[in-house]
């Protein structure tokens, strides 16, 4: 909220200068701004929000966001994953939340299509290719965009010294078609 008292000052300080014709030009154009917002700070109100229809903006609060199981079998606070958007295995875009935990990775797999990745939260490290290899991974921080080539082998997840999980927003057209580079071997691995 602007202190109209404080702006009152600026506005007496500046026409006690601009009497004594110092830079009177440059002043005022400096000047021009606050004393235009100033004239209308009186008469502005608190905008007044309507109410959103549900079948023109859907909107989800970070509280109201339901997690779930990745792939069944994953241990307890390895892996969850949040459906926003369509499906990971229905026809169409998706968007979906993933966590990672520290200590858990995936194992090398691939997927049908291109995945598009923000990290939104965390440090996610991932790295491409068939041979698991964590300690070559590279660390992606909350801010940053990995895009996964579609049938391009890749694992991810946290490593195990950090101390708070990753959350990547994941962007695709689906079905994905998850395969395992190594199908007798469980989808995730413990670092």
């Amino acid at each position: 909220m602007l202190d109209l008292d404080y702006v009152s000052r600026i506005v007496a300080s500046a026409l006690a200068l601009e009497r004594t014709e110092l830079n009177s030009t440059r002043r005022s154009l400096v000047l021009a701004p606050l004393l235009a917002v100033s004239s209308v700070v009186p008469f502005a109100t608190r905008a007044q929000a309507g109410k959103v229809n549900p079948s023109e903006t859907s909107v989800t609060l970070p509280d109201a966001i339901e997690w779930g199981s990745w792939i069944e079998g994953f241990p307890p606070h390895s892996a969850a994953m949040a459906t926003l958007y369509g499906g990971l295995n229905k026809p169409g875009p998706y968007v979906v939340f993933m966590k990672w935990y520290p200590g858990y990775m995936s194992a090398p797999h691939t997927y049908a299509t291109d995945r598009l990745s923000a990290v939104l939260s965390g440090t996610w490290w991932v790295n491409s290719g068939v041979d698991f290899d964590p300690a070559n991974a590279v660390p992606v921080p909350a801010g940053g965009f990995v895009r996964r080539v579609a049938r391009t082998p890749h694992y991810d997840g946290v490593i195990a010294n950090v101390k708070e999980p990753a959350v990547i927003a994941l962007f695709g057209i689906a079905p994905v078609d998850f395969q395992l580079v190594d199908s007798t071997k469980p989808p995730w691995r413990r670092l």
